[in-house]
């Protein structure tokens, strides 16, 4: 680039500052051991029947599935019991917490083995009357666990959902396993854009041009957050004689910033 073009760019960037940031909500899930997520941000999906996904785990709020681990980590765990059945956990901050806009982050130590599914997610607060997915869906991190170098950065609305949604993926470079280590998951939502963050390095960028003709853009309301560990699925597959239980999602932190003036 020569030296014209460099200062056209930052001038340009002078046009467009990044904004600053201020922290407007967060769970640092310091609690006790064996506490359960504050219930003043948290509530729990419950239940089985496949989630529309195949799945196999049936949610519970039992302590063998979620808790705080007492060093500052939310665990979500998946078991096998006896029986041959799956347990794991949801939790959402639906009628607790939304936001409309801005930089959405969580830090994650995934699982890994086949058939696991972890997920760090986002539904429109209108879901009640508007259905999915005319509500909006903004899947900020899911990995599965055959891809164990890959997760995926998806939006899904009216339209262009399910196998339909507008996804990317972003690999590690060398292969390496993202379940080795903790990693920061985001996005930077405005009203016309959602960036996915991966480690805060952006990698995959919608906007309302992304979207198939005829398609609304549905990310101009409050949504919720939610966390899960899903087990087998459509997507996923099922689990194997190769993959190992416990499986165990850490969660450090959840953390949303809006733009201050």
């Amino acid at each position: 680039m020569t030296k014209l073009a460099l200062a056209f760019f930052a001038a340009a960037l002078s046009l467009f500052p990044a904004p600053h940031w201020k922290l407007v909500w967060s769970d640092e899930f310091n609690g006790a051991r064996e506490a359960p997520p504050d219930p003043s941000k948290w509530t729990y999906d419950l239940g089985g029947g496949g989630w529309g996904n195949q799945e196999l785990e049936t949610y519970t709020k039992n302590v063998e599935n979620i808790f705080q681990d007492g060093h500052g980590h939310l665990i979500i765990r998946a078991v096998k019991n006896e029986s041959g059945g799956y347990t794991s956990a949801r939790i959402k901050t639906q009628d607790k917490f939304t936001v409309k806009y801005g930089k959405i982050e969580a830090r994650i130590k995934i699982p890994h083995g086949q058939g696991m599914w972890p997920a760090f997610w986002m539904l429109g607060d209108n879901i009640s009357s508007a259905g999915w997915s005319k509500c909006g869906e903004i899947d900020v991190m899911e990995n599965i666990g055959k891809e164990p170098s890959m997760i995926h950065g998806t939006v899904h609305g009216p339209g262009y959902s399910g196998k339909g949604g507008i996804s990317s993926p972003y690999s590690l470079p060398g292969g390496a396993a993202i379940s080795d280590d903790f990693h920061v998951y985001g996005v930077e939502w405005s009203a016309d854009s959602i960036q996915f963050l991966f480690d805060d390095h952006p990698y995959a960028t919608v906007t309302p041009a992304s979207l198939p003709k005829g398609t609304v853009w549905v990310y101009d309301h409050p949504f919720f957050l939610l966390l899960n560990l899903a087990v087998g699925g459509a997507w996923p597959g099922n689990p194997d004689a190769s993959t190992k239980f416990p499986q165990t999602m850490l969660v450090d932190w959840v953390r949303v910033w809006q733009a201050s003036e």
